[in-house]
């Protein structure tokens, strides 16, 4: 509290603290798993925080959102079985379902969240948890992928950071068992982080990602209200050439999808996978080089 007003503070790193203004607080719950708050902010609209940590904002989610999930499923090609771990903002559920997928399955740990989304959060879920072709299931999605009855052809983990609920989405025997779970040549996204605070963890994804996939990078994006940079994604695979499609090819898809977007095209798709010559060497080291 500051002067009479109210402000969300979030510590992103030690010593670096981002701190938002809090009109109106829309909901407030300690849910079974999380500290879940919704609150309006003059400029970025309705925010969403679990645990004190910024989810999600009407001001930019379409920049995350459409990233994970266009280019991934654009990178694949012939996508028609989705699965989303996290997400329980609706938000990539959304993205996804614009295009002609046959199924869309999405696993969140925290039923309240999905919940409170629709009601507060509906420009950014807009009505993607009543799409027929879309199942959500409470769960834990480490649980879920560790005995998984199906197979999907892309599976993106729109999860929070990793501390707390998120961790266990870090882990090695987490990216193994969604190995299991994927079609061949399918496609693991994953949110990764910003480099220019966290390129440990990076690191670590980059590792741990690469003992159950052929083929690991990153893509990039920058989200403003993630403080610090441009924000990472982690792209695995066992097929080299989903990283590498050529422009003209996703021009097709992409224009063939009729999908409407406000950031992604096929030239950001291409130029996101240039890496910045810092985090091209912090690659190279992590894998002793």
């Amino acid at each position: 509290m500051i002067g009479g007003d109210l402000f969300a503070e979030e510590e992103t790193v030690t010593g670096v603290m981002q701190r938002l203004k809090v009109g109106r607080v829309l909901h407030h719950e300690r849910t079974e798993v999380q500290n879940l708050v919704v609150f309006e902010h003059g400029f970025l609209g309705r925010v969403m925080t679990l645990d004190g940590a910024v989810q999600t904002t009407e001001f930019d989610e379409f920049i995350y959102h459409e990233m994970l999930a266009h280019t991934s499923i654009l990178a694949h090609g012939a996508a028609k079985k989705v699965l989303i771990i996290g997400g329980g903002d609706g938000g990539m559920a959304e993205e996804a379902l614009k295009h002609p997928i046959e199924r869309l399955l999405q696993v969140d740990i925290d039923r309240s969240v999905c919940d409170i989304a629709q009601v507060h959060l509906s420009s950014i879920c807009k009505g993607a948890f009543e799409d027929p072709r879309m199942e959500l299931m409470i769960a834990d999605g480490v649980d879920y992928v560790s005995k998984a009855p199906e197979q999907f052809d892309v599976i993106i983990v729109d999860s929070t950071d990793p501390i707390g609920p998120g961790e266990v989405l870090f882990t090695e025997s987490f990216y193994r068992d969604c190995k299991k779970c994927l079609t061949p040549g399918g496609i693991i996204v994953t949110q990764n982080g910003i480099p220019m605070l966290e390129v440990h963890s990076q690191q670590r994804s980059y590792i741990r990602l690469g003992k159950s996939f052929a083929d690991v990078t990153f893509f990039l994006a920058p989200v403003p209200t993630y403080y610090g940079g441009h924000m990472a994604f982690g792209f695995a695979s066992d097929d080299p050439a989903k990283k590498d499609v050529p422009l003209e090819i996703l021009e097709e898809r992409f224009e063939k999808s009729g999908i409407d977007t406000q950031y992604y095209n096929p030239e950001i798709h291409r130029g996101a996978f240039a890496h910045p010559q810092f985090f091209k060497k912090a690659l190279k080291e992590a894998l002793g080089g």
